[in-house]
């Protein structure tokens, strides 16, 4: 099927565009490209049977009263809802059942990017409770080592290693990754692709790593939130989990629909190997 005109010119853009866009500062080496579009581009690219396949769960949800609700009460349809995708690096940890608290009272789903080395393979039953309260499961390295400074059979075993515990755990495999620190390039990007994982970066970063202040955290996401947004949150570090009530019920104030990046992408479904940024 040919490309929607606007997704093939957003599937393919240098690397330093991007990591200017994220305000990242990188020396890669070798291929400078690799494929990346946005969400919007994504869902205006996506094949008509999935479009039709859409539009009918979206009638039969309606007609039943399930299904997830936009800001409005609307079965959500990040065609048109004023979308956010809410995401999580790092975890599971010691902070997890209370975010997960959080969440279940606000009835928001979001998606959950682990690490498996001291966490994933520490906590289990968060694990299992992130899968069974409907939030999605995705990978973000076994050890937190920058992929594009690594040998490809290191990156290769990073990204397989939380495949299998996660598969282990809760019987699902994760179809998302996130690249730590965003550093990713044409050898990531093919592995991710062997391995059936597309990357996820992000447009919306607290930059939680640097304070424990709750307040100053609130107010970075709020101030760069826009619609097909994808914020970063980390829900290992202390002054995160605080923050999430305050957010969300000022996203939800300004009207915005708090998805997971599935979510936002559908009636698309993530590429492996391509790599999503708004």
């Amino acid at each position: 099927m040919p490309k929607h005109p606007r997704a093939a010119t957003a599937r393919r853009r240098s690397i330093a565009g991007l990591l200017a866009a994220t305000s990242l500062t990188l020396a890669l080496s070798g291929c400078t490209d690799y494929d990346v579009t946005a969400p919007a581009d994504a869902r205006d690219d996506a094949p008509a049977a999935a479009v039709k396949a859409k539009d009918a769960k979206l009638a039969a949800d309606a007609k039943n009263g399930s299904g997830a609700k936009d800001a409005n009460g609307d079965d959500v349809d990040c065609r048109k809802a004023k979308c956010v995708a809410l995401t999580f690096d790092a975890g599971p940890s010691e902070n997890t059942n209370h975010l997960l608290d959080i969440l279940k009272k606000e009835k928001v789903h979001a998606t959950f990017f682990m690490l498996g080395k001291n966490h994933i393979a520490e906590r289990p039953a968060e694990v299992k409770r992130i899968d069974r309260e409907g939030h999605e499961l995705a990978n973000h390295t076994w050890s937190h080592q920058i992929l594009t400074d690594i040998k490809p059979a290191e990156v290769k075993r990073e990204l397989s290693l939380v495949q299998d515990q996660v598969h282990k755990i809760t019987g699902k495999t994760p179809k998302l990754m996130r690249p730590p620190q965003g550093r990713t390039n044409e050898q990531v990007s093919e592995i991710s692709k062997e391995l059936g994982l597309s990357q996820v970066l992000w447009s919306v970063t607290a930059k939680d790593y640097q304070t424990t202040d709750s307040k100053l955290i609130t107010k970075r996401v709020l101030d760069q939130t826009e619609k097909d947004g994808v914020i970063l949150l980390h829900d290992i570090y202390k002054g995160t989990v605080p923050a999430v009530p305050g957010i969300l019920k000022e996203l939800k104030k300004r009207g915005f629909t708090i998805v997971t990046v599935s979510q936002l992408l559908s009636p698309a479904t993530p590429e492996p190997g391509m790599a999503y940024r708004p």
